[in-house]
């Protein structure tokens, strides 16, 4: 990465009034939280349960709590990092228009970002959701309940209880997908943070702001499915706690 390119970022932070931030999971690893697709990624240990699976089958359903249940002390306990914290500096700056996130860790919550700042496109595991009735409860008594009976919880009306996050299978909610687009609109910077902008269709909504000629910044280490493409305004290698928190210091500061 050279000087002149983190340069440009700190000057598209400072010039921005209406900042879209994308993130994915590079921007929670230093939290202590694995990626599902890196080179040392969940997925070369489990494979999947779709979600068609989950709600057909009792086996299914036994094997993706048995996996939740395994990871959710991590994902329960870590803490946001510099990356999360000076997003959160963005929007006290009056410079950021939205977050959307493809991370299911809570993070950016957890930091102290507005509630109507953020859309987690691919869900939350900080709430369990019944797949019937859609009511929505904490998460910690029913990995309990699993972890003493082995039985995938139900809701008190019958449902399955699933945590409410976006299995693989299923849809985007509508009403995210339809608000992370209006706000590729308004947009007058868009950033990508930790994400290989490889997972389809959370990663055309960076794309649909630089294609109205709004600047595009690529931060993540190793390759990302937008590299070379003419959209992508600053592309910067390296890890994202490295360079985004001093870049948007420097560009408050200024500003």
């Amino acid at each position: 990465m050279s000087a002149d390119v983190y340069g440009q970022l700190v000057n598209c932070l400072r010039s921005a009034r209406s900042i879209l931030v994308f993130t994915g999971a590079g921007i929670s690893t230093p939290s202590g939280i694995r990626d599902f697709r890196g080179p040392t990624g969940i997925w070369k240990e489990r494979q999947p349960v779709y979600y068609d699976q989950f709600m057909s089958s009792e086996a299914a359903r036994i094997e993706y709590w048995d996996y939740k249940t395994e990871t959710w002390p991590t994902m329960r306990d870590a803490v946001p990092n510099a990356v999360h914290e000076c997003i959160v500096e963005l929007e006290r700056a009056g410079k950021l228009l939205i977050v959307v996130t493809q991370n299911i860790d809570g993070l950016h919550h957890r930091a102290g970002l507005s509630r109507e700042k953020l859309i987690e496109l691919h869900g939350t595991n900080g709430r369990v959701e019944c797949q019937s009735c859609h009511e929505e409860s904490d998460p910690d008594p029913h990995f309990e309940h699993f972890k003493k009976t082995g039985k995938a919880p139900l809701c008190s009306c019958g449902g399955y209880l699933k945590p409410a996050t976006i299995s693989f299978g299923q849809g985007l909610r509508p009403n995210d997908l339809k608000a992370s687009e209006e706000a590729a609109w308004e947009a007058d910077f868009v950033v990508s943070l930790g994400s290989s902008l490889s997972v389809y269709p959370a990663s055309e909504i960076p794309l649909l702001a630089a294609r109205r000629n709004v600047p595009y910044a690529v931060v993540n280490r190793g390759p990302t499915d937008h590299d070379g493409f003419p959209e992508v305004t600053l592309r910067l290698e390296g890890d994202v706690v490295d360079i985004f928190p001093p870049a948007v210091k420097g560009a408050c500061e200024i500003g």
